[in-house]
């Protein structure tokens, strides 16, 4: 098997294993039956999970059910009401609305982003993550007898000024409960207080945060928002952790939690305690939308959080909120581990992003580049790191061509499955002479996967290239089309990609250069390796169609560069004449001295496997 034949199977491999892996969304109607039944399976499990979770709270009676109303002696203190008034605090990145109802956050909007939809419209509208009944941070509050929710009361307004405001909510004549807000003076942080009044320490032990909000759709389209969104959360000890991306999911705390994240493609809000969350009786959970919602038109999903609050000596909760974009920069920024949300690939892949490929194209923007230039550049960069790995194989490629001949010839001379051993030593005999091997394309080919796999995340998840134009593209971080023609086609969409069509069309130029080499398996029932090679091209068509436009760019750049590479290469370095009379030299010199002729562990192997086989077939004769 040649350099070629690996290349074509791991090929095909990859595309098969990344998208099992990301499990990548195709439209409505991909596996729609097999959909409803996971989905029903998953909600089961969840309704378990709650079941179990709710058996436990019952059987500890810890927090008490939430009643209706407050009792004769509350009424002249807690105000049930229906209407609310809206309060604005701001900064240069931020706009908030609060709610007198129960002292919540009410909306949010980052004031130097917009929605695709005002993008494309050239509206310089404020981006809204959620408003209105989208979101609600009311605490369940043990007040004796019961159990109250506070976000059907009414508070009243201590202080108010451009960047803070301050809420209190009075319970009865001796407990109160006061809500803070105050917006850091630029940034995405809002730093928020909750103090009890005239509680006792015993009583702060009970007081639970149900946060719930759900993300609006802020993207190009839905499905790839809601490919990478759910909710992520650092615990104490055990570490990051996340809500799964592609179906509903619950689950209770296994620990102490650091923070607790509710991330979309792009955006996130952080929710990040002084003292974190206990893990008694908290619970995070992610509801996905079915076709009867309407809401899934306009939403991504529904995030849930009962989250047990730890209060200080002062009985004071404290909380630092972050509702901005999920930038590398910005979120590193905070020494939280808050990168850690972002979908950069796991293990190698993610390393190789985090300390290789962004911060190479951080320092090209940096120096003033475009988007669409610095993904250029950054492709002739990791190219140029790459170039003796694709001399590796060239050079492999080349010998293996001109031994192409000699090898059809000991096909022919030994066409019997029980002279197949026989073969094996001959062809190994003959690479060890000529100093050629198939596996020496195969592996550097290995080593440069783990980059190609890694840009694979990196791009769709780099906040970089939102809204970012380049050539037809309006912008990178979504699909480019250069023709939509309104109708949707199973596994392609409703669309043309242009970069798409590059990339594959590159690739079958790449595939064409290198098909002269591919040897076509002799045994009987081995797929045309060639077939295959020319396939691949055709499938990435469909395969990357609504994939992010600065991936496909990417590719389509990179396999240019490879094959002006492998041109240079074998018109100005590699001679093809020069070579095959430096590897006859060397069977020449290997004939003359037959000492030098080492043979390695496998061709030894190899003759010890023949010589049983021939005994093998002696005994069988007789």
């Amino acid at each position: 098997m040649d350099r070629n034949t690996v290349i074509g199977l791991f090929l095909l491999g990859l595309v098969l294993t990344v998208f099992s892996i990301y499990n990548q969304p195709s439209q409505a109607e991909v596996d729609a039956e097999n959909q409803k039944i996971e989905q029903a399976e998953k909600v089961k499990e969840i309704d378990e999970k709650k079941q179990k979770v709710t058996a436990e709270k019952n059987k500890k009676n810890q927090i008490k059910k939430p009643t209706e109303g407050p009792t004769l002696s509350e009424q002249k203190y807690l105000n049930p009401s229906t209407e609310e008034k809206l309060f604005i605090i701001e900064n240069d990145q931020l706009r908030i609305e609060l709610t007198d109802r129960g002292g919540q956050v009410h909306a949010v909007y980052l004031k130097k982003f917009h929605s695709y939809k005002d993008y494309v419209a050239k509206k310089d509208n404020a981006l809204c993550l959620f408003k209105g009944g989208d979101a609600s941070n009311q605490l369940l509050v043990d007040i004796g007898d019961k159990t109250i929710s506070t976000s059907k009361y009414k508070c009243t307004v201590l202080k108010k000024d451009a960047k803070s405001i301050i809420f209190e909510l009075p319970i009865n004549e001796k407990k109160s409960i006061q809500f803070s807000y105050d917006l850091t003076k630029n940034g995405f942080d809002i730093k928020h207080k909750i103090s009890l009044k005239g509680f006792s320490p015993q009583a702060s032990k009970n007081i639970q945060l149900k946060w719930k909000t759900a993300f609006r759709k802020t993207e190009r389209l839905a499905s790839e928002q809601q490919r990478v969104t759910t909710i992520c959360y650092e615990y104490k000890n055990e570490g990051f952790s996340y809500l799964s991306e592609t179906s509903a999911d619950y689950e209770p705390a296994e620990d102490d939690l650091n923070w607790i994240a509710y991330k979309q493609s792009y955006f996130s809000s952080i929710l990040h305690p002084e003292k974190g969350f206990s893990k008694n009786n908290s619970t995070v959970n992610v509801a996905v939308y079915d076709k009867t919602q309407m809401k899934q038109f306009s939403h991504l999903k529904d995030f849930t959080s009962n989250l047990t609050l730890i209060f200080n000596q002062q009985q004071e909760a404290k909380f630092n909120w972050y509702f901005g974009p999920n930038d590398y920069e910005i979120l590193g920024a905070s020494n939280n581990n808050y990168p850690d949300i972002l979908n950069f690939g796991w293990g190698l892949f993610r390393w190789i992003n985090l300390y290789a490929v962004q911060p190479i194209f951080n320092v090209i923007i940096s120096m003033g580049s475009t988007i669409g230039w610095a993904i250029l550049i950054l492709t002739i960069i990791l190219k140029l790191i790459l170039m003796p790995i694709q001399w590796k194989m060239f050079v492999s490629s080349v010998k293996m061509k001109i031994l192409k001949p000699e090898i059809d010839t000991l096909n022919a001379k030994f066409p019997n499955k029980e002279d197949a051993m026989k073969k094996q030593t001959e062809m190994m005999t003959l690479y060890k002479e000529s100093g050629a091997s198939p596996l020496a394309g195969c592996i550097p080919m290995l080593i440069q996967m783990p980059i190609l796999l890694a840009v694979f995340r990196f791009f769709p998840a780099a906040f970089e290239l939102r809204q970012q134009p380049f050539l037809w593209a309006e912008d990178l971080s979504s699909y480019d089309s250069i023709w939509d023609f309104g109708v949707n086609i199973w596994f392609y969409g409703d669309h043309v990609s242009l970069f798409t069509l590059l990339m594959a069309a590159t690739t079958l130029l790449f595939t064409y250069m290198n098909s002269g080499n591919v040897q076509q398996p002799t045994q009987p029932g081995m797929p045309n390796m060639k077939v295959i090679m020319y396939i691949f091209p055709f499938m990435m068509i469909f395969f990357f169609n609504n994939y992010s436009s600065g991936l496909s760019y990417y590719y389509f750049i990179s396999t240019l560069v490879s094959i002006l590479i492998m041109v240079v290469i074998k018109r100005f370095f590699v001679n093809e004449d020069k070579l095959k009379e430096k590897m006859e030299l060397r069977k020449a010199k290997l004939s003359a001295n037959p000492k030098e002729k080492k043979k390695s562990r496998f061709q030894l192997k190899l003759e010890e496997m023949q010589k049983l086989q021939q005994e093998a077939l002696k005994n069988k004769k007789r």
